[in-house]
């Protein structure tokens, strides 16, 4: 009976460690398939707002207005300038 005992513990801490491998290794797959997700979706996203920018500027050409700077484009394009000069300082 001794024998058997001191055969349990050995093959208790070998299931276990198969049972932990296994738990990780499933761990990492699911995280690996939710992080392609999440870039598929992000890359998805990129082409919808380059596709909507392209509409706009197109309806933006129709109406005569391109010649017209956004209200928006101006302060993004002074930040974007004071960006740079802060990143090359």
């Amino acid at each position: 009976m001794d024998g058997h005992d001191s055969e349990d513990p050995k093959q208790s801490t070998a299931d276990m460690t198969a049972f932990v491998q296994n738990l990780l290794q499933q761990m990492q797959t699911r995280f690996q398939t939710m992080s392609d997700n999440i870039v598929t979706k992000i890359d998805d996203m990129g082409e919808r707002i380059t596709e909507l920018e392209q509409s706009i500027n197109d309806l933006k050409a129709e109406m005569g207005v391109e010649s017209s700077p956004s209200p928006v484009a101006p302060s993004k394009a002074k930040q974007d300038e004071s960006n740079k000069e802060e990143g090359s300082s």
